[in-house]
């Protein structure tokens, strides 16, 4: 007969806090930590992925030492242009918007930088500055940009309160270090492949204004998309131990939208000088900046949905139907599991949403099931509750998917007829795993069992259901990870 849970203490229902020691409900994080790991140490990277970054940095940092000291020793060809250029970048750097997945970009100054590389003719007349010369106010309008907080301080006003508030919410240097350097060598990519042709004369063929030298700008820009997507997931993989394909097809994807902004006002702002000259800069970046002011009203929804999620999540716990802790623990263990097969950024985050309400259906039980267990119950009582918890997360305003992942969450892997079931959500499939695995390590715990013990009987248990109540891949990327889910308690 299941026993009521006794009154739980106050101090039992604080929300668990992340390996940082702060509280972060999902409303802070659109995407899961890629820096922690199920066991809550360092992420997996696969082998020699840190030496990604150092090269990129160090590359970055030669291109731009050459390219400042050409530039100075020969002089800035147009030096107003290149000013007003260094400008508009510096200001972009400085406007920045949050992405999902907490990648930071800066849409203007990545778009004055790339109609900086793809620049030929202003109002009529050739430019004359080459490659090394955009590199370096490219660089020039970063760098300012960086130290753009520290000058803040002896800014009165609106302007510098604005400059103190973007410092509080930058993300970690390193990262910003990523960012910088790989947009440094697009940039340089592009006008590599630009600027040679333009001034030696091999383009004097295709009129400025004509269709066949937008077409060629739009080839020139799609290709410096293309490698600032590579970049960004060779970044990405080195930092979070990602697959690159899952990693490249995030950055990808995420192209149609900002990105896909970003490279049609650079082309814009370099076609548009040849006939207005300057004026182009502030006219064809305002629809630019209008459209930050979007990304950040669905960044609004995105928190708003996360406060939603964190608050179901949470009602499990404060009810008494399930330990402190369990939700987030099954959360960390899936977005773990995830990343070893390889999911994508925006597949965590659903992953994550749906790991942190995989038990709202326990509200419906007249008894609460003894610490929460659910994956020691019939078959067809977990599959009541988790077709319970749907219904209540459908009516959330939540991401469909994620209430279709809850839904299957009991389902088995195979049919009554002995066929595989190929229609089972893989997240889903990875919820089931960490929930059971976390329940039977609570059950060890109980029974008093030691950590490494009760990881290794969880683990077994795993493996004798495999191919029936569980997915075999899932099973064996947790025993690749070691079964080191997060401890309960």
């Amino acid at each position: 007969m299941s026993r009521r849970r006794g009154p739980v203490r106050r101090a039992e229902h604080r929300v668990p806090r992340p390996a940082s020691g702060r509280r972060t409900p999902p409303a802070a994080r659109p995407a899961p930590p890629a820096e922690q790991r199920a066991d809550g140490g360092a992420p997996r990277r696969p082998r020699g992925a840190g030496a990604v970054p150092a090269v990129l940095h160090a590359a970055a940092a030669a291109l731009l030492v050459v390219a400042v000291t050409a530039t100075a020793a020969a002089g800035p060809a147009q030096p107003v242009v290149a000013l007003a250029f260094l400008t508009l970048i510096a200001v972009g750097e400085c406007v920045r918007i949050t992405l999902p997945g907490d990648r930071e970009q800066a849409p203007i100054g990545a778009a004055a930088a790339l109609a900086y590389a793809l620049l030929g003719p202003l109002r009529g007349l050739p430019t004359t500055h080459g490659v090394l010369q955009v590199v370096a106010v490219a660089g020039a309008g970063s760098l300012l940009a960086a130290a753009a907080p520290s000058l803040s301080r002896a800014l009165p006003g609106a302007f510098g309160r604005a400059l103190r508030r973007r410092r509080g919410r930058s993300p970690a240097d390193l990262v910003r270090r990523d960012t910088a350097a790989r947009r440094l060598l697009t940039v340089g990519f592009a006008a590599a492949v630009f600027q040679p042709l333009y001034n030696g004369g091999l383009l004097d063929r295709l009129p400025s204004a004509g269709p066949a030298y937008g077409v060629f700008l739009a080839v020139v820009a799609a290709l410096a998309a293309l490698c600032d997507a590579t970049l960004a997931a060779a970044l990405h993989r080195a930092r979070t131990g990602l697959r690159f394909p899952a990693a490249l097809e995030d950055e990808l994807r995420s192209l149609p939208g900002i990105g896909s902004a970003i490279v049609a006002t650079g082309m814009l702002v370099s076609l548009a000088a040849g006939e207005i000259g300057l004026w182009a800069l502030p006219v064809f970046c305002a629809p630019l900046l209008l459209a930050q002011v979007s990304f950040r009203r669905a960044a609004a929804i995105r928190a708003t949905t996360g406060q939603t999620i964190a608050t179901l999540a949470r009602a499990t716990e404060v009810a008494g139907y399930t330990p402190p802790g369990h939700a987030r623990r099954v959360a960390d263990t899936a977005c773990a599991l995830g990343r070893e097969l390889g999911l994508g950024t925006r597949e965590l985050a659903l992953l994550e949403y749906a790991a942190l309400m995989h038990d709202v259906g326990q509200l419906s039980l007249v008894e609460p099931v003894p610490d929460g267990a659910t994956a020691l119950l019939p078959a067809a009582e977990q599959q009541r509750i988790a077709r319970l918890g749907s219904e209540v997360i459908r009516r959330t305003g939540v991401p469909p998917r994620v209430a279709e992942q809850v839904a299957r969450l009991a389902d088995p892997c195979r049919r009554p007829d002995g066929g595989y079931d190929r229609s089972l959500p893989l997240s889903a499939r990875i919820i089931r795993v960490a929930n059971a695995h976390d329940d039977l390590l609570t059950a060890a715990r109980g029974r008093g069992l030691s950590d490494p013990a009760g990881r290794l009987e969880a683990l077994e248990a795993l493996r004798l259901e495999r191919g029936r109540a569980y997915d075999p891949r899932v099973v064996e990327a947790l025993a690749r990870m070691g079964g080191r889910a997060r401890e309960p308690g």
